[in-house]
């Protein structure tokens, strides 16, 4: 007779681990939900910071580029990719419910319900540049870590942070100033903002540069 029992068990197990994330991993995609949503819903004002116009979505976001090569580094190149998509996708669905929210009648006896409307109301036309300017971005920043860890070295994680941010921050830049004011605003305005936006997400990068350190390399 055999005795010999499947291992379904450890079969399972193994699944398990395989699907399981890490405390960290946990954490570190959460963060980058809450940044993406905190900076979009910022960018529906266009501040004055030191003379120059900025969306306030500026100085909050670049931290997204960091934490995506977080999250590449410790769950790999699929689950980052999959992660830029959700978010885009959560950052859409919350512009909808609060345009909904936006427009249903207010209770008279709370008040401040066009003062919601107004603030939280989202504008299409930046709503769908920053989600454009976020996905398209953030899947180059991908691509470029990866072909830096797979091609050039796994060493010298500040060069692998600082170059896929590099080309991706001015393409996050571009396609976000010319969807969301281009032939709104004038050229000069345009560009205020781009170079702008520039210089913050470039000093943010630089300031979450250590981030990348919080956690060893797992199998890219």
């Amino acid at each position: 007779m055999n005795n010999t029992v499947p291992d379904t068990a450890s079969g399972g197990m193994e699944r398990n681990r395989a699907v399981s994330l890490p405390t960290l991993g946990v954490l570190v995609v959460a963060a980058y939900i809450a940044a993406q949503m905190l900076s979009d819903v910022a960018s529906l004002k266009i501040g004055i910071v030191f003379g120059l116009a900025v969306d306030m979505g500026t100085f909050i976001y670049p931290v997204t580029f960091t934490l995506r090569d977080v999250v590449h580094k410790t769950l790999g190149k699929r689950s980052a990719q999959v992660l830029i998509v959700t978010a885009g996708a959560i950052n859409l669905i919350m512009a909808v419910y609060l345009m909904w929210i936006a427009r249903v009648p207010g209770d008279p006896d709370w008040g401040l319900n066009a003062e919601f409307a107004a603030v939280l109301a989202p504008v299409w036309r930046i709503v769908l540049a920053s989600i454009a300017a976020e996905v398209v971005s953030e899947l180059i920043d991908t691509e470029v870590y990866h072909w830096f860890v797979t091609r050039i070295t796994r060493r010298f994680q500040w060069a692998r942070v600082l170059l896929s941010n590099s080309l991706s921050i001015p393409v996050d830049n571009l396609i976000f100033c010319v969807g969301a004011f281009g032939w709104l605003l004038p050229w000069n305005v345009v560009l205020q903002v781009f170079l702008f936006n520039l210089v913050v997400k470039y000093g943010v990068t630089l300031a979450s540069l250590p981030i990348i350190y919080i956690t060893p390399d797992t199998e890219e």
